[in-house]
Order: C-alpha cells, then sequence, then structure tokens
C-alpha cells in the first residue's frame, strides 16, 4: 500500500462516506473519492483512477439492490434505460481508460477540476421534475449518447456514473429517484469494466481501495434513506459549494 499518514487514511475514510451519501442521495457523489485520492495521495492518475472506480463496484451493486427493493427499477422505461446504460458503459469505460493512459498528472487535475466546476454548475441549475412518470419518456437514442459520454469520462477519472448521469437524465424529464435507480446499476458496470481495466495495467491499490471503499458503502445506505425521506436541497447546496471550492484546486495542483 502506498504509505499515508494516519490522518489521511482517516481523511479518505471520511470522503468516501460522505461520497457514498452523495451517490444515493443526489448523484453526485462518487466524484469525492477520486478528489481525495488526487489531494491527499502520490498516486498516479492511473493508479488514482482504477483504485478509486473499484470501490464503485460494491456501492453500484447495493445502490442498485437498495432502488430495485423501494420499487424504482421495475418499470420498462427504467428496464429499457438500464439496458442501454449498461451497454454503452461496456464499450466507453475501456475507451476512457486508453484515455488515461495518455495523461500527465496536470492533464488529469484540469480534467478533473473542469468536471468537477461543470457538475457544480449542473447541480446548481437543476431542479427535480415531477415524481410521476414523463409524458415523453427519454428517447434510447439520447439515453444511449449520456451513457457513452458518462462512460468515457468515468473510464478516464475513475467515477462510477451517477455523478453525471443523474443530471443529465433530470435534465431530460426523468424523476429524481428513477434516475439515481438506473444509475446505480450502471455504475456497476462502468466500474466493473473499468476495474478489470486498470486491474490489467496493475493500477490499483486494494488497500487503499479498502480505506475509502468500506465507510462509502455505509455512506451509500445513508444516502438511499435521505433520497426517499428528506427534501435534498441542503444536501445539494452543500455538495455544490465544495466542488466549486475545490475545482480551481484540483486544476491547480494537477
Amino acid at each position: 500500500m502506498t504509505d499515508l499518514s494516519p490522518v489521511v487514511l482517516i481523511a479518505i475514510a471520511v470522503i468516501g462516506f460522505v461520497g457514498g451519501i452523495g451517490i444515493t442521495a443526489i448523484g453526485p457523489g462518487g466524484v469525492l473519492p477520486t478528489i481525495g485520492l488526487v489531494a491527499l495521495t502520490p498516486l498516479s492518475p492511473a493508479q488514482v483512477a482504477g483504485t478509486a472506480i473499484v470501490t464503485h463496484v460494491a456501492t453500484g451493486a447495493l445502490g442498485g439492490t437498495a432502488y430495485r427493493r423501494s420499487g424504482h427499477l421495475g418499470s420498462p422505461g427504467s428496464r429499457r434505460t438500464v439496458r442501454t446504460l449498461a451497454v454503452t458503459a461496456l464499450v466507453g469505460t475501456p475507451l476512457g481508460i486508453v484515455v488515461n493512459a495518455a495523461l500527465s498528472p496536470r492533464g488529469f487535475g484540469v480534467i478533473l477540476g473542469v468536471l468537477v466546476a461543470g457538475v457544480a454548475v449542473a447541480l446548481g441549475l437543476q431542479r427535480d421534475p415531477p415524481t410521476a412518470t414523463p409524458r415523453h419518456p427519454i428517447s434510447t437514442g439520447l439515453v444511449a449518447v449520456i451513457g457513452l459520454l458518462v462512460a468515457v469520462i468515468a473510464g478516464i477519472v475513475g467515477i462510477g456514473g451517477p455523478m453525471l448521469t443523474v443530471p443529465l437524465l433530470v435534465a431530460c424529464g426523468s424523476p429524481m429517484l428513477d434516475s439515481l435507480a438506473t444509475a446505480q446499476v450502471q455504475s456497476l458496470v462502468v466500474a466493473g469494466t473499468g476495474s478489470v481495466g486498470y486491474l490489467i495495467h496493475g493500477s490499483i491499490d486494494w488497500p487503499v481501495a479498502a480505506v475509502v471503499g468500506v465507510p462509502e458503502l455505509g455512506g451509500v445506505l445513508i444516502g438511499w434513506r435521505l433520497a426517499r425521506a428528506l427534501p435534498t436541497q441542503v444536501l445539494k447546496r452543500a455538495m455544490l459549494a465544495a466542488l466549486l471550492a475545490i475545482a480551481p484546486y484540483l486544476a491547480w495542483r494537477g
């Protein structure tokens, strides 16, 4: 394992926990482990992405199971969206890994910083649509474009998918909880595919992944409960402020 101090290990564990809450409560939470690894460890871009993405295998599985239990993956529209996102994840994630291999630390930091700032802006503009099924369901073609784009970016920086997929699906008219549910399954496929790719390149620090991933799972369960029980505007504002604050630092530190 990379030689990290106890303080750093505790910090990235806390970041993983908070990221887990964000994953299932509002979507943009999976980037927090990546941010923590960039800011607090000496890992290379490939190691950051590989170590972060492997944690999303478990979070995607747990989040998908939770939302299936609450009935948000049972409609024909949700199942069609899941299939489309899964197929595009299998295609796009390996492409992202190839791009990551060509990036310098500086380039990785700039991409991550721009991505974080963009998601923060999208999160600030996002408004929850009515919980009823949209009058015009999102077309499969549009979902495929979203899925492919998200998968490539996820492969580059090591996120699972909900960070980008949820705001995009909501912007296209999908209900928030349905978007969160389908993005969890996408995350599982992205993370599984990405983990295999980064494992082949020897770019996963397993002990660090455990330090991040175990508390992240606890956060996923709490976030799922928050998403169903409480208004998420306060959490959205807190996440937005954190992302906007950290984006310039990521680009500079890279």
